[in-house]
């Protein structure tokens, strides 16, 4: 699916290399998780571990929502009609997701 943004960039753009870093720092996590499985680890300390990890891509998505509502939400928004109604659509079932997640 392509959106209209595509062409000039998407709301996250400008802060990309951030959250690519904070993503593979929580690739890394994963990964350490993956170890304390294999080796056994108290089931408490991994864990704990899942619960930070889940919290940093809880932030991630945050972050993302929040710059797709006030780069493309807002830019549909104020071209109004069916695109503005598509977005807010779209905005809301991600939250939605986020909030059953």
């Amino acid at each position: 699916m392509t959106h209209p943004e595509d062409a000039g960039g998407h709301g996250y753009i400008h802060r990309k290399d951030d959250y690519l870093k904070r993503l593979r720092r929580i690739e890394g996590q994963v990964r350490g998780l993956q170890r304390m499985v294999e080796e056994e680890k108290y089931c408490i300390d991994i864990l704990t571990q899942v619960s930070a990890s889940t919290k940093a891509l809880q932030s991630v998505a945050l972050g993302l929502l929040e710059e797709h509502m006030s780069h493309c939400v807002v830019q549909a928004a104020a071209a109004g009609g069916r695109e503005a109604d598509e977005k807010v659509k779209e905005a809301s079932e991600a939250i939605a997701r986020l909030v059953r997640s």
